[in-house]
């Protein structure tokens, strides 16, 4: 059975002025974690809002170990590239 994973990131940019330096933020994280994690990113909410952002990654494996060392893997470099702006992340499993 296929386990799925979602790891979503809530970010809070302090050095974000605009909606075009959120977007420059969240846009350089989302193309990171895609292309070294092979995982599917997306901005889920905030849209409208400077300083916030919450940023979803999705893994689908069959193997649950597999998918959890993936979505830590993502959350570590994910701390990495953001430092203070990660405010929280939180792992929920779909099946």
């Amino acid at each position: 059975m296929a386990a799925i994973g979602v790891l979503t990131l809530e970010l809070r940019i302090e050095s974000s002025h605009s909606l075009k330096d959120k977007r420059h933020v969240v846009q350089s994280l989302k193309e990171r974690l895609r292309h070294k994690f092979n995982v599917a990113v997306a901005e889920i909410d905030y849209h409208d809002l400077w300083q916030r952002a919450a940023v979803a990654a999705v893994t689908v494996s069959t193997d649950h170990a597999h998918a959890e060392k993936v979505l830590q893997s993502v959350e570590h470099e994910a701390a990495a590239l953001l430092g203070a702006d990660l405010a929280d992340a939180t792992v929920e499993w779909l099946a």
